[in-house]
């Protein structure tokens, strides 16, 4: 009796979490119009291209760039690698549109918490990171919704920048890759909570998730000005962010129905708004305790 007990559960478990799954992947079919589009992820990447095509502009000016045929040529001489002698000037024009400074930050620049996550310092930079932005940002957003996904977005952006701050003072750091980690780690929590609607409970689903991560984490170890502080950053909180917000579907009773059960999202920003608003706190006092800690130790 006990042995049939746990079978029926186990399959009610899995009978909700396929469920739960199925409604995930197609809730945005629900929608009509631009609803129905990853609007968010599209004027995200649409506007980081146009900032790195604005400082790039100012770059190549700043190099002594002077004709259209002079910019572009810059452009690309540094597509790949920035030249040597032109790297000081790249620097400059990303500390003035507002890359990560701790010197800037502690003195009171505190929107240098969110601008790093939009500039990019070339077009190899910015071209990796927008075509995985847009691969992984359009799936995830029509799974969780265009404010959820721009609130983990933002909010695993900035705790990327916060992780940087503490632990690479020195380092003048931009990209959008500590909030694409945070979308990875987010999705890597929605698979991990519906396991069982994965072949072999989700199992080389998962394993494969880590050997994505564990190989564009160790990319930080080989080339030069990675910040895989921000990475890691953006990835831990990517994860809690997950575990928070991202969809997961229950059958509760109607209200106007007798006996009849309504499919709903537990995490939904309508049912977790307060969840949202103590995680943008904490965000705060994180941001605000980084900088006792390194004013004090600088």
């Amino acid at each position: 009796m006990d042995n049939f007990y746990q079978a029926t559960e186990a399959t009610t478990r899995n009978q909700r979490t396929q469920m739960s799954y199925q409604a995930a992947l197609t809730r945005h079919r629900t929608y009509r119009g631009l609803t129905r589009i990853s609007w968010v992820t599209w004027l995200i990447a649409l506007g980081t291209i146009l900032i790195w095509c604005y400082t790039a502009y100012q770059t190549a000016l700043a190099a002594g760039a002077h004709t259209i045929h002079d910019i572009f040529a810059n452009i690309i001489n540094n597509a790949i690698n920035v030249q040597p002698g032109e790297d000081n000037v790249l620097t400059t024009v990303l500390i003035t549109y507002g890359a990560k400074d701790n010197e800037l930050i502690i003195h009171g620049q505190y929107w240098r918490f969110i601008t790093p996550i939009f500039l990019h310092a070339n077009l190899l930079h910015i071209a990796l990171n927008m075509f995985n932005f847009a691969v992984l940002g359009v799936f995830l957003e029509r799974i969780a919704g265009h404010l959820r996904f721009l609130l983990i977005y933002l909010l695993a952006g900035v705790f990327s920048v916060i992780t940087s701050f503490y632990f690479a003072p020195h380092d003048i750091s931009v990209g959008a890759s500590g909030a694409i980690f945070g979308l990875v780690g987010a999705y890597s929590i929605f698979v991990l909570i519906h396991r069982r609607a994965f072949r072999r409970g989700g199992i080389p689903t998962l394993l494969w998730i880590a050997i994505v991560i564990a190989l564009n984490l160790s990319i930080g170890f080989f080339i030069q000005n990675v910040d895989n502080y921000a990475h890691v950053g953006g990835l831990l909180s990517g994860c809690i962010l997950g575990w928070l917000f991202m969809p997961l579907y229950r059958e509760i009773p109607s209200a106007h129905q007798p006996y009849s059960y309504i499919l709903t999202d537990m995490h939904s920003l309508s049912r977790r708004w307060y969840l949202a608003v103590l995680t943008i706190l904490c965000t705060l006092v994180l941001a605000i305790l980084a900088l006792h800690l390194n004013g004090t130790r600088s």
